[in-house]
């Protein structure tokens, strides 16, 4: 391993949207940052020279790793890519994730498109997470962030929001909530912290297609807030946990919505 004398995030997803969102975080934070993407090498690119334009010192490090999550041997060769690239692993971001290629009613899902979505958004966070959970616990205490090592999923609103023309990428998000339950659960006792964060409507590529039919309902007070969520909003949640600013916490879900959880008359 290359020695490294910051902590150091692995946030997957992080070419652009939230992950580039939450890999400046880390960088603010001071971490390394090892930035994965399975295809946009010039996004991933672009996301390395915005973390360095925000790092603290010149020894802050930032590495690109590439990979889909849902293939095994691409999880283990990017795990191992950013340990050796950075010399250890402090914290991993599971965010990325993707919506149905095409938006069908749940009587007409196919089932290659629950696959895709499931084996992406669930499956693959679920056994990276098992990666770094075993090596955390092969170096107990070896944290070099206040409270130990932090785990985060980043989930969405539609954990617990029906969404039935994208039931998959809801059963998804659902499935990952209780991954973190899960983790926490295993982890709590081990020097790790575990977090859900779950973002509300966020201006990203992924909601670009339905921008016009969600300003519209965000105006009529979808949002209590009354704005689109941004990368930053929910890159300011991973900098506080990474701080340590929840010591007494775990399994805990931070909603990131601008309101939209709250029940109203």
């Amino acid at each position: 391993m290359t020695a490294n004398d910051h902590a150091v995030a692995l946030v997957t997803g992080a070419s652009r949207g939230l992950g580039r969102g939450i890999a400046q975080s880390c960088a603010r934070a001071g971490c390394s940052v090892a930035i994965h993407y399975q295809g946009n090498e010039t996004a991933a690119l672009e996301t390395k020279k915005l973390c360095e334009s925000l790092a603290l010192g010149t020894r802050q490090k930032f590495t690109l790793v590439r990979g889909n999550l849902a293939v095994s041997a691409d999880r283990l060769r990017l795990f191992e890519e950013t340990l050796s690239s950075l010399g250890r692993l402090d914290a991993l971001i599971n965010n990325a994730g993707m919506a149905p290629r095409v938006r069908a009613d749940i009587t007409e899902t196919p089932e290659e498109s629950y696959d895709e979505v499931m084996a992406v958004n669930l499956k693959g966070p679920y056994f990276l997470s098992q990666l770094a959970a075993r090596h955390w616990l092969k170096h107990p205490n070896g944290a070099r962030l206040p409270g130990g090592y932090k785990l985060v999923f980043v989930t969405s609103i539609s954990a617990d929001t029906a969404s039935i023309n994208r039931g998959e990428y809801c059963l998804s998000k659902a499935g990952l909530a209780m991954a973190c339950q899960l983790w926490a659960t295993r982890l709590a006792n081990e020097g790790a912290q575990v977090f859900e964060i779950r973002p509300g409507i966020m201006e990203t590529d992924m909601t670009a297609g339905v921008k016009e039919k969600y300003d519209r309902l965000i105006a009529e007070g979808l949002v209590p807030q009354k704005r689109w969520g941004h990368p930053e909003d929910v890159g300011r949640a991973v900098e506080a946990i990474l701080k340590g600013y929840f010591p007494f916490s775990t399994g805990e879900v931070i909603t990131v919505d601008g309101g939209f959880h709250l029940r109203r008359l």
